[in-house]
């Protein structure tokens, strides 16, 4: 057997750990933990989060260079957590965008009610066109702003990727 599982007298002490992640992300936790040491138990829903997963890791309390795979852990974290919210950032301009407009074309709709109601047909209809457009538009703004923002982030995140490799390369170097 290795030294991580058994010592002279057979007996391993082992510390326990529950992460939460997002589902999505939980297959790049479970590879990254392992080259700090860190077993996966097992996994479980997270309870009032649909969208996330809480994992059981356990590791030997003995390990060798544990301070310094702490450290490449916090930092392998802090990447992760980095690509999550580059992935957020993705969205949220062409989100905050579509929503700006389609509140405008409300607007204009809802202008377009009260002409008719007071009785201006042509006032109807001249503020209902802008506010059918901004209805229809904020679609559209949203691909488009939401493809350039891609493109943007893209490479940042790879760059990420690359530096968690990086990581988790001295961590499963330093466990031997």
């Amino acid at each position: 057997m290795n030294e991580n599982q058994t010592q002279e007298n057979g007996f391993v002490g082992y510390e326990y750990q529950d992460i939460t992640v997002k589902r999505d992300m939980a297959s790049l936790y479970s590879d990254g933990y392992e080259n700090f040491g860190w077993r996966l138990e097992g996994t479980s829903g997270a309870v009032g989060k649909p969208n996330y997963v809480t994992m059981k890791i356990k590791r030997d309390r003995k390990i060798r260079n544990k301070a310094e795979l702490t450290r490449l852990q916090r930092q392998f974290c802090a990447c992760a957590e980095e690509i999550q919210s580059l992935e957020f950032s993705k969205y949220v301009s062409g989100s905050a965008a579509a929503y700006v407009v389609g509140i405008i074309g409300t607007a204009f709709m809802a202008g377009s009610v009260f002409a008719i109601t007071g009785g201006s047909v042509m006032g109807c209809i001249l503020l209902a066109v802008p506010g059918f457009a901004g209805w229809i538009a904020p679609y559209l703004i949203y691909r488009v702003m939401t493809k350039k923002k891609t493109a943007q982030i893209t490479p940042l995140i790879d760059k990420k990727h690359d530096e968690i490799y990086d990581i988790c390369e001295k961590g499963s170097k330093l466990l031997g």
